[in-house]
């Protein structure tokens, strides 16, 4: 595949950019995230591990799959022919939609730790409202966090502290939380995951009524570290929360608080719960959830069909496939082709994140030219590809060689990169993708 610099997509995110602030909805979909002038940007179709562009050339995602969200695939049939029954039935109406009690009593049965469930449509939503429940819990308003929950106003007044990034661990380095309230400075600090002392020392100094973290995201706990949050917790009548918007359904059936036998009083699921349709889920103790009722929690839409629907048919195929148990094979399948090509091209790199959500940077001070070059040349070859790899069961291990085979090209060059025999500037058709938070417009 011969790249085209004139994508249709390119001219309309063009136009998106003059009409939409940032261009996108999402930072995590900006096409300079990942090759700026060239991305293709747009789908018009995506099925499987495949997506079609506005010009109909067709790509294998190997990249982020719909920011984690389909782990059965795109456009897997039974989930949507699920919905599309209930969309001729009715997505909305006066009345309630059955599915929500039948899928809270499903979540209930996997968590059997908790006792009540609420559902939103966003990760971001379900952050939120695990908040106002847990703060009305523990009648104390102060938070502890650790790991990426959002973007809503409680999470972002952490870069009013007295650092003023301290999200830069956590989230994005540099966000700037213009718009969120100046009141809200240090109701909500910051701690680092295996860092017990220093949450230790939060909780001493501060009356500290949540615990919000996620369960792990790049490296495993040690010295019993979960155990001793939870101990730390139940001491000091703290609300723990363990965010697995991204976690939870990838390496087990349900959240991954489970591969380590920790319990929380609350969780939140989201991205993988509905396949790519919208559903977040708040699963909890009922001492703690029953506070929802002491505030003011409601949304018209968190009440339509599609979402309970699309869930109720995802779980009952993840645990008919263990799909967990098959992503988590790719992602270890993908991050042994990584070390392969990068051994055998001498070539550092540092792989991180959950098995099936894995990413990598290279270490040299020119890893975002190099993997600018490594998108550039995947998508002439019909990839979508960066230094990450979002396993779902479309994948094989057919498809999974052939990307190594591109790799093994592509790596080829950047040694001669960093060899000093060629200069990446020179390689590069588009400027450098960009890396974190970076204003477009």
């Amino acid at each position: 595949m011969k790249l085209n610099k004139k994508f249709t997509g390119q001219k309309l995110y063009a136009k998106a950019k003059k009409i939409i602030p940032g261009g996108t909805m999402l930072l995590s979909k900006r096409p300079e995230m990942f090759l700026p002038d060239q991305w293709p940007s747009y789908y018009s179709k995506a099925k499987g591990c495949e997506i079609w562009d506005l010009d109909q050339n067709k790509y294998i995602d190997c990249s982020i799959m719909g920011i984690g969200t389909n782990t059965l695939g795109y456009g897997h049939d039974e989930v949507d022919n699920a919905v599309l029954k209930n969309i001729k039935n009715g997505n909305m109406s006066t009345f309630n939609c059955p599915e929500e009690v039948f899928l809270a009593e499903k979540l209930i049965e996997l968590n059997p730790w908790a006792d009540m469930v609420k559902f939103a449509r966003t990760g971001g939503e379900a952050n939120a409202i695990s908040i106002r429940i847990a703060r009305a819990a523990s009648g104390k308003d102060k938070v502890a966090i650790c790991g990426y929950h959002g973007w809503h106003d409680w999470y972002l007044s952490v870069n009013l502290n007295d650092t003023g990034d301290d999200l830069s661990n956590h989230l994005l380095p540099g966000l700037d939380p213009k718009g969120v309230p100046n009141n809200l400075k240090n109701s909500v600090i910051p701690f680092e995951y295996n860092d017990y002392d220093g949450l230790e020392r939060i909780i001493n100094e501060n009356e500290i009524g949540v615990i919000k973290m996620e369960v792990v995201r790049n490296v495993e706990p040690f010295d019993n570290f979960l155990y001793k949050v939870r101990k730390l917790a139940d001491d000091n009548n703290i609300v723990l929360i363990f965010d697995e918007c991204t976690s939870g359904f990838r390496e087990t059936f349900g959240g991954i608080h489970k591969k380590y036998g920790v319990f929380p009083d609350v969780a939140m699921y989201g991205k993988t719960l509905g396949n790519g349709y919208a559903i977040t889920a708040i699963v909890g103790k009922k001492e703690v959830m029953e506070s929802a009722q002491k505030t003011f929690i409601s949304s018209t839409f968190w009440t339509e069909r599609i979402g309970p629907t699309a869930a109720l048919k995802t779980l009952e195929i993840m645990e008919r496939e263990k799909s967990w148990e098959r992503i988590t094979y790719l992602g270890n399948y993908m991050r042994d082709i990584w070390k392969k090509n990068a051994s055998n091209h001498d070539i550092k790199i540092t792989i991180n994140g959950l098995i099936p959500v894995s990413s990598y940077y290279f270490n040299h001070n020119d890893n975002l030219k190099f993997k600018t070059f490594l998108t550039q040349e995947f998508l002439k070859k019909g990839f979508l590809a960066s230094t990450n790899f979002y396993s779902c069961i479309s994948h094989t291990e057919k498809l999974m060689d052939r990307y190594s085979e591109v790799l093994d090209e592509v790596y080829t060059k950047i040694n001669d990169c960093i060899m000093g025999k060629i200069n990446i500037d020179e390689l590069l058709e588009t400027p450098v993708s960009h890396s974190g938070f970076k204003r477009l417009n």
